[in-house]
């Protein structure tokens, strides 16, 4: 017995060490913000804090800082789509049509449930690259807009992967359709509550874009900078170019995060459905390159023999990572205050350097 304790103390240190040489150097008192880290390792999760959550207050980053989560609102919308699925609730080949008569256009009435998660519909309207527009979007003018969409020459549904924001709001809208309920409501009943995170939020937003929260939740929200450190809106700041009801982002913790990758690696949820539906939106479904293929939100990444399953989100005053591996249950949460941050050091540096620790899965015999 003393033994093993001392075992996973060995290992609890060196994954201390690794994360915090990695990470420590890229949240000084000179970059702008904070950073807040949960790693899930050996059944237990360890937070790493750093900087501010609010330069000009000095409020310290903590575990239970709330922080916009940018598009890892994506992975709880494929989540929604991967237990309706194993529910019976709808199919990964429903054509979008079917719960949106509305959407007739030549194009995207051929487009599915399945291709809209996994990004790989074709769709890419003028909200999803650069340069961003300036107007704002009502739901009946997105509507006409993927009615009138035509594809460049050689995209079709399914037969590419474009990363589309467009396509996730029209998964919003299908959810809603379908279930006849709001976004926020479905992710708070369907995986929210069932997992216990209680620090998870998705608001409505003000018309000055910001987040509609209680006074007490709102203390516990980021100032967010760019990545020169200038503010950026207030505290509780969304972005979007949709201004129908359901379209800003999530607000989440490291600690209620921890709570989301534990029950993604370890399978910690009562519901057998909801964790198979985690499980299924891991899994690859469509091969970008040799190293990178595209599964319902999240992405795999093949490195050196580890398989990494993660998932990155930005705007131009937040950043958010969560990486996995599965096979060897452990993971990691980066939530910043600013844009810009450098998550891709959880990718190449940070995962495979605990991956180490590890031996690798036994073969199945």
């Amino acid at each position: 017995m003393l033994a093993g304790v001392r075992a996973d103390s060995d290992m609890d240190a060196q994954i201390r060490d690794i994360v915090t040489t990695e990470l420590a150097p890229t949240a000084t008192a000179a970059d702008p913000g904070g950073l807040a880290a949960a790693v899930y390792a050996g059944g237990r999760v360890t937070f790493f804090n750093y900087g501010f959550a609010d330069a000009a207050s000095k409020r310290p980053i903590t575990p239970d800082t709330l922080f916009n989560l940018a598009s890892l609102r994506k992975v709880f919308e494929a989540t929604l789509v991967a237990l309706g699925s194993a529910r019976g609730e709808l199919r990964l080949d429903d054509p979008v049509g079917k719960y949106l008569p509305e959407l007739h256009g030549d194009y995207i009435s051929r487009v599915s449930i399945g291709e809209l998660v996994t990004h790989t519909s074709g769709l890419l309207l003028p909200t999803d690259h650069p340069p961003w527009p300036n107007e704002r979007f009502s739901r009946d003018q997105f509507i006409a807009m993927l009615n009138a969409w035509t594809p460049p020459p050689g995209v079709a549904p399914g037969k590419q992967r474009i990363y589309s924001h467009a396509g996730y709001v029209l998964l919003q809208l299908v959810l809603e359709r379908r279930y006849e309920m709001p976004i926020g409501a479905l992710i708070e009943r369907r995986i929210l509550q069932p997992l216990g995170m209680t620090s998870t939020f998705m608001p409505e937003r003000t018309e000055d874009n910001r987040a509609v929260l209680a006074p007490a939740i709102m203390q516990r929200v980021v100032q967010g900078y760019s990545d020169q450190g200038t503010p950026i809106g207030p505290p509780g700041n969304q972005e979007s170019y949709y201004d129908f009801a359901g379209t800003g982002q999530m607000f989440s913790s490291a600690r209620d995060l921890g709570i989301f990758i534990r029950a993604c690696l370890d399978g910690a949820v009562i519901d057998p459905e909801l964790r198979a539906a985690l499980a299924m939106t891991e899994r690859e479904s469509f091969r970008i390159d040799e190293k990178i293929g595209q599964a319902m939100a999240w992405e795999d990444v093949r490195l050196d023999g580890v398989t990494i399953v993660d998932k990155p989100g930005g705007l131009n005053n937040a950043s958010a990572y969560i990486g996995l591996v599965p096979a060897r249950r452990f993971g990691i949460v980066l939530l910043a205050n600013r844009g810009e941050y450098p998550h891709e050091i959880a990718r190449y540096r940070i995962l495979p350097a605990i991956a180490r620790l590890y031996p690798p899965p036994m073969p199945i015999r």
